[in-house]
């Protein structure tokens, strides 16, 4: 397994984690799709297995002081062997924060193995 910075020829491999996942916004336009793992403040990272895309993490960030990571996941086959916390890793350094925020309600468990103190949150959706 290698993890990288994520490249547009990584696309299809994460839009086909999202399908998988029943995640429609990325894969309902792949050009915007592209364009979210590219934006200002976006860090987004990959883990291949040779040229397979088995992993991702999508993290948006002030530079600063503050993350939120929007998006992670790992193909189904792959899971459980270290490469959802690697992709974290990974991807932390270069948000350039102290912390990371996010949401989850899938993986409580998962998160719980991190250094975290838990808050109460909310999604809108406008």
């Amino acid at each position: 397994m290698n993890i990288t910075q994520y490249r547009e020829a990584h696309l299809p491999g994460i839009l086909a984690i999202c399908e998988a996942e029943h995640w429609p916004s990325l894969p309902a336009d792949p050009a915007r799709a592209h364009a979210v793992c590219t934006a200002p403040g976006v860090t987004t990272v990959v883990a291949l297995d040779g040229e397979q895309v088995i992993g991702f993490a999508y993290l948006q960030s002030d530079g600063h002081i503050q993350a939120h990571l929007s998006q992670l996941a790992v193909h189904q086959a792959h899971r459980r062997k270290g490469i959802g916390r690697a992709l974290l890793e990974y991807a932390a350094p270069l948000t350039g924060a102290q912390r990371i925020d996010l949401v989850t309600d899938t993986a409580e468990a998962f998160y719980k193995s991190f250094d975290h103190r838990p808050f109460s949150g909310f999604r809108i959706y406008l």
